[in-house]
């Protein structure tokens, strides 16, 4: 596990740069933030910059970058996996700073709402990650580098890469940095949506939200699951999530949204 300290100046590369003929998949196009405006984005720059290529790097490019010196087989799944205990930590701590006096329930709805993958997906818009993916052809046709789910998943590998590179501090300086701002937008602790949703219907009369799942993405070992709530006399909406609860959250909030 590379390891150095987080008050070393920060080196500073194209976080994607490789030799002629190496493979990469899919160049960040014309206009993105080149290396160093990412590297301050992540606050941090990599010792072992494989950490951050294998980050980067999502399952359907594996074959583009076979050859290599780094063992790429698992994309940036096994990175993701560190990377959302590393998040969930590191909020869970600034939580227990910032608010002393919040029970335990309040603390995990607050929790739920800043690891979900909606808010990292918006954090990886804000660093301007999905220009440095590195994707297969197939997934670059279908817009891969603006989906919440793959930017999602590459943000928490990014997290676990920091963490590895540079330890739990410079990982926990860039979950502060991008996180502190949304804990601080919401002074009071979210309510829990699935109920906010039921006690609308209730409040007029409708029966309670209806729940199913109505498919799966990802690997087998990591699959995120789609769920569908309807209100009777609204449209249907979706979220997507780990678990079916998580994912059944989502919907309700996306419900809530189209209420507003």
């Amino acid at each position: 596990m590379a390891r150095r300290d987080p008050l070393r100046p920060h080196l500073r590369r194209d976080p994607l740069a490789g030799g002629e003929g190496d493979g990469v998949a899919n160049p960040a196009p014309a206009g993105a933030a080149d290396g160093k405006e990412f590297d301050a984005a992540l606050g941090h720059g990599f010792a072992n910059p494989d950490l951050l290529r294998e980050a980067l790097t999502h399952r359907s490019a594996i074959d583009r970058q076979r050859g290599r010196n780094i063992d790429l087989r698992h994309g940036n799944e096994r990175l993701e996996f560190l990377g959302d205990r590393v998040l969930s930590l590191a909020v869970a701590d600034l939580l227990i700073s910032r608010f002393p006096d919040e029970s335990e329930g309040e603390l995990a709805r607050r929790h739920a709402a800043l690891v979900r993958a909606e808010t990292l997906a918006d954090v990886a818009r804000v660093i301007g990650l999905g220009a440095h993916l590195s994707l297969a052809d197939s997934e670059e046709a279908t817009g891969g580098r603006e989906k919440p789910a793959i930017l999602a998943d590459a943000c928490e590998a990014v997290i676990g890469a920091l963490y590895r590179d540079g330890g739990l501090e410079v990982a926990r300086r860039f979950v502060e940095r991008y996180w502190a701002p949304r804990i601080e937008h919401h002074p009071q602790p979210p309510r829990d949506p699935k109920t906010a949703l039921q006690e609308w219907a209730q409040g007029r009369g409708l029966p309670l939200p209806s729940y199913r799942e109505v498919g799966r993405e990802g690997p087998p070992h990591a699959p995120q699951f789609v769920m569908e709530v309807t209100v009777r006399g609204r449209p249907a909406a979706r979220g997507t999530g780990r678990t079916k609860r998580v994912a059944e959250r989502a919907a309700a909030t996306a419900m809530l949204e189209s209420l507003s």
